[in-house]
């Protein structure tokens, strides 16, 4: 049974978010925070102390928990699936670990063409069915208060992971498969953008109104290699969930280099990070699309005079045109105080109200 879209006038926290993707006008700035259910937030710290993540997000009714915490307790104007970009590799035959203290562990790396071939690429109601039950819950408790945000690792990202089996500060390895074997580099992009697509798509069916890519560290590559390497599979994943005809957003750090390419992806919104003024940021992506930030994560530590201070920097320079969603320009660190989040969304509804 498709759920109903709740009726929205543009004035409410209900649309307000959706009107910004699409560059109309609303009745005040809207504000989410990328991981704004997380650590910092005691309640999710308590579900933590019983549950890894892994755990939280096998299980669809705690997810749908943790995803919904942020909402009632900042007044954010939307509300985005809590998952983990790496979940999707599990199915497809990634043996993953979250290791105390060392983040993501992948003990099957892919290093070669036989690895990229073990990899089997399934469709997200077979693969990750806790996920799609999740959205669907979340959409059931939101009732229409405000819109839910779905998620998938971009290919850059994902497949770096995968390369250099955890996190990396120089991707070596990943650089040397793009340019010493491009052939498996572009095989296995292939892959990633095939199953990304089909995630995003299923996020989206199961009632996700709005979907981000987070290739959080496309910003390591230079401009000729983000296009040659990177971008065709980006524009592949964006074309494919386009026609389901909900606002797609694509997001990474370091990319002010990146940002004329990025919004050539076809998507509708491109978020930018807090190395690059919002306006130059905006006006390197272009004003027919729509753009998200961009709050040093850093800045939710200082003193509220300088938290405004730096809240009105960014609204001045996204001067009043449609199409800007206030957030940060990276995720929530785990340390931030929750009253300073708070803040700053009172702030951007406060100063940008009609």
């Amino acid at each position: 049974m498709e759920q109903e879209e709740p009726v929205a006038d543009g004035n409410t926290a209900a649309d307000r978010f959706l009107r910004a993707c699409r560059r109309e006008p609303v009745d005040r700035t809207p504000v989410w925070f990328m991981r704004q259910a997380g650590r910092y937030m005691a309640e999710y710290r308590a579900i933590r102390a019983r549950h890894t993540l892994l755990e939280i997000c096998a299980q669809p009714d705690l997810a749908a928990e943790v995803t919904l915490q942020p909402i009632d307790r900042l007044g954010v104007d939307a509300a985005i699936l809590f998952a983990d970009i790496l979940l999707p590799l599990v199915p497809m035959g990634v043996d993953l670990e979250f290791a105390a203290g060392e983040g993501p562990v992948i003990h099957n790396p892919v290093r070669e063409a036989a690895d990229v071939a073990r990899l089997v690429v399934r469709d997200p109601e077979e693969a990750t069915p806790a996920v799609l039950e999740a959205v669907r819950l979340i959409r059931r408790e939101l009732d229409g208060r405000v819109p839910l945000i779905g998620f998938a690792g971009g290919p850059f990202t994902v497949a770096s992971y995968l390369i250099e089996g955890g996190s990396s500060r120089h991707y070596r390895r990943t650089k040397e498969m793009m340019y010493r074997a491009p052939e498996v580099w572009d095989a296995l992009m292939a892959k990633l953008a095939d199953m990304t697509a089909r995630y995003l798509a299923g996020q989206i069916r199961a009632g996700a109104q709005a979907v981000q890519l987070f290739d959080s560290w496309v910003g390591a590559l230079s401009p000729l290699d983000y296009e040659r390497r990177v971008l065709p599979y980006v524009r592949r994943i964006v074309a494919h969930v386009a026609p389901l005809g909900v606002p797609v957003i694509v997001f990474g750090t370091g990319t002010a280099g990146l940002l004329p390419l990025m919004a050539t992806t076809g998507a509708d919104v491109v978020g930018i990070d807090w190395r690059i003024a919002l306006d130059d940021g905006w006006a390197r992506v272009g004003h027919d699309r729509a753009v998200q930030g961009n709050l040093d994560p850093l800045v939710l530590f200082a003193p509220r005079e300088e938290i405004e201070r730096h809240v009105r920097d960014i609204l001045a320079r996204a001067g009043g045109r449609p199409g800007h969603i206030f957030n940060l320009g990276h995720g929530i660190l785990p340390e931030t105080p929750v009253d300073n989040v708070r803040y700053v969304v009172e702030l951007v509804h406060e100063l940008t109200g009609t």
